[in-house]
């Protein structure tokens, strides 16, 4: 009786592991959905979006005890939906991918573009059990920023801090779980017509981002998402960086960020451009032919007049 017992409750466990997918619900910070791998060899799968980003290398990384980037793990090649699979053998504990290079279809301006090789797209993923494989990470411009906001908080990127900024920056932009949530394709004829909201607002904010770059002549949107990871480093878009920013970037103290030059000189990123520019550039988008989502500016108006509104503060 005490085996049978035993051997129930081992069942029981098992069950809650497998069937129970840990994701956040609106504005959560969750990790995608955990099962165990029968094999015993963990993978974490999902897609990369800034547009679908075709043949990226993405690089799987442990966080070390004091929240700051550890070894590499393992890496992988996106085919032409940006979908990815990686190998990560017993690793447990928090992980960052990090993706670079690669081709995507830019969302304002219709053109193919190529990842410029200083920009990359990040996420981090708040925690992974040994053998376990996850599902559905998503590596987007906001799981960027909210890895930049993580790594300069005080402790680094350790898994409290990780949960806390993927859940704030869910919550800045009405987007359901940043991890899990697959955002919407706005050049997709009637994508948005059946997407819950907070795909839309998270299809819609990457667009606005990709607007927002050919508005001022960035021949790489991509770009526009390191400018974005610089201004998310303070938790707040406020147009000033602090500590290390985004990956591409390594400055002391609080810095207005410069689009497009870098160190080098560039225009000032004006303080407005997380809040109602990206708002702006979302209604330019929405009316452009380049929308075929079947969304109007009604649609959107909740998220873009929360980002009028807004006074950058992300948590």
């Amino acid at each position: 009786m005490k085996l049978k017992k035993k051997f129930a409750g081992k069942w029981i466990v098992f069950l809650l592991l497998a069937f129970a997918p840990i994701a956040g619900c609106d504005g959560g910070g969750g990790e995608g959905s955990v099962s165990p791998n029968p094999s015993g060899s963990g993978v974490i799968s999902g897609t990369a979006t800034k547009g679908p980003v075709s043949g990226a290398t993405i690089t799987a990384w442990a966080i070390n005890a004091n929240g700051t980037k550890g070894t590499q793990i393992a890496s992988a090649q996106t085919d032409g939906q940006g979908n990815f699979s990686i190998p990560m053998g017993n690793h447990s504990g928090p992980v960052m991918l990090l993706m670079s290079e690669g081709t995507y279809l830019d969302e304002a301006t219709g053109s193919q573009m190529s990842m410029h090789p200083n920009d990359v797209m990040t996420c981090v993923i708040p925690s992974m059990p040994a053998g376990s494989t996850v599902n559905g990470i998503q590596i987007t411009p906001l799981t960027s920023m909210a890895q930049s906001m993580a790594q300069n908080m005080s402790g680094g990127m350790s898994e409290a801090n990780i949960t806390q900024a993927n859940k704030a920056m869910g919550q800045y932009f009405g987007v359901n779980d940043i991890l899990a949530t697959r955002p919407l394709d706005p050049i997709v004829n009637g994508s948005g017509t059946s997407a819950t909201q907070g795909t839309r607002n998270y299809g819609m904010t990457i667009a606005a981002m990709s607007q927002y770059a050919k508005n001022i002549g960035m021949p790489h949107s991509s770009g526009m998402v390191t400018v974005m990871m610089n201004d998310a480093s303070d938790s707040a878009m406020d147009g000033i960086m602090t500590g290390q920013g985004g990956m591409g970037a390594v400055m002391m103290g609080s810095t207005q960020i410069e689009i497009g030059g870098g160190m080098m000189g560039g225009t000032i990123m004006p303080a407005y451009a997380g809040t109602r520019g990206l708002s702006e550039a979302m209604a330019q988008f929405i009316n452009s032919p380049m929308n075929k989502s079947g969304l109007t500016v009604q649609d959107m108006q909740d998220l873009m007049s929360k980002l009028s509104a807004s006074n950058g503060q992300i948590q």
